[in-house]
């Protein structure tokens, strides 16, 4: 309290109080994006088998996330960045609840690629909204870096922790679980959010290159068909 004060006086940036119990909300959401992408790897041969999808097919599990994060990534930013970063965190984190619940009761492989899919569009918002946050919270420039800091570490570290959470969850549960777990956490991080974060919408024009978005995320998914399709043809 008195750092912060003394930062008044000095004609400092004023520091929110709230904002490393803000960066713990944001890390958990963070390691969730990030822990979804692998968790389903060690469960993905049980899947398979348990909604009979064809060999060629299963890997699609993995990939309609990674598609539609990566494609709709840029388009996510610039919506955080116009409808409200807090608001589109929260938005996000009920997005991924209710998607990974339903991808967790799928009855057959595409319904699962569906709501796999439906999880990588979610995390496309939450992840820039998570970097937004951090940089319009942290106002000090040391401690922006080290906020930073814990962001970077848990991108690094969310594979291999899910990929360690989802061979105990298929060991000792069902696969079904690997997705199931997602909805508790967001939920969880959607309730300590709101008293926590600030809303901070930017101001400007609010223009939306949705035909570019759907553009990019179109030919990274015939890149990705063509390429199977070609490995298939040599197998």
């Amino acid at each position: 309290m008195a750092m912060e004060n003394d930062a008044v006086i000095r004609g400092g940036p004023v520091l929110d109080p709230r904002r490393w119990l803000a960066l713990t909300v944001i890390s958990v959401a963070t390691l969730m994006v990030v822990l979804d992408a692998s968790i389903i790897n060690i469960a993905l041969p049980h899947a398979q088998a348990g909604l009979d999808i064809s060999d060629a097919n299963r890997q699609w599990a993995i990939t309609a996330y990674a598609l539609t994060f990566g494609g709709l990534l840029l388009l996510g930013g610039r919506v955080v960045d116009f409808v409200g970063r807090k608001r589109v965190f929260l938005i996000g984190l009920i997005g991924f609840a209710v998607t990974s619940m339903v991808a967790g009761v799928a009855p057959n492989g595409a319904m699962l690629f569906a709501g796999r899919a439906l999880l990588g569009a979610f995390a496309a918002l939450l992840a820039p909204a998570a970097l937004s946050l951090i940089a319009v919270t942290f106002t000090d420039t040391r401690e922006r870096a080290k906020a930073f800091g814990v962001y970077g570490a848990l991108q690094g570290a969310g594979g291999a922790v899910g990929l360690i959470a989802g061979g105990v969850l298929t060991e000792y549960t069902t696969w079904r679980w690997c997705l199931f777990v997602s909805t508790p956490i967001a939920l969880a991080v959607a309730l300590a959010a709101r008293p926590t974060l600030k809303e901070s919408p930017a101001e400007g024009t609010r223009r939306y290159d949705i035909p570019g978005a759907l553009l990019v995320t179109t030919g990274l998914v015939a890149v990705v068909v063509k390429g199977r399709r070609a490995s298939a043809a040599t197998a």
